[in-house]
């Protein structure tokens, strides 16, 4: 990360993919926990089309790495996606357990 524009987008980007995620509940306590279980839910689906598109980059860039902040970056990016995708459906009653 070269500029301070580019830092600042990193980390609003970061604090994007946790609000998405973000599970609001009765106390704050069970706020974290049920945010970090949201986080643990999706991550490894997240992680996996993060490495998909990443190898696709890197493929149609003949072989140029790409830096790990922008592979964050991307992380973040389709993390933020599936958490709203997962908000809509707890929120609509779509998700929600018999």
């Amino acid at each position: 990360m070269q500029s301070v524009k580019e830092k600042i987008s990193f980390y609003l980007t970061a604090a994007a993919y946790l609000l998405f995620n973000l599970r609001p509940a009765a106390d704050l306590m069970l706020t974290v926990k049920s945010t970090l279980w949201q986080i643990l839910q999706t991550a490894p689906f997240v992680g996996g089309i993060t490495w998909f598109v990443i190898a696709l980059l890197q493929y149609m860039a003949e072989g140029e790495k790409v830096p790990w902040e922008r592979r964050l970056r991307l992380f973040f990016t389709i993390g933020i996606l599936a958490g709203l995708v997962y908000a809509i459906i707890e929120y609509t009653g779509k998700g929600v357990g018999q």
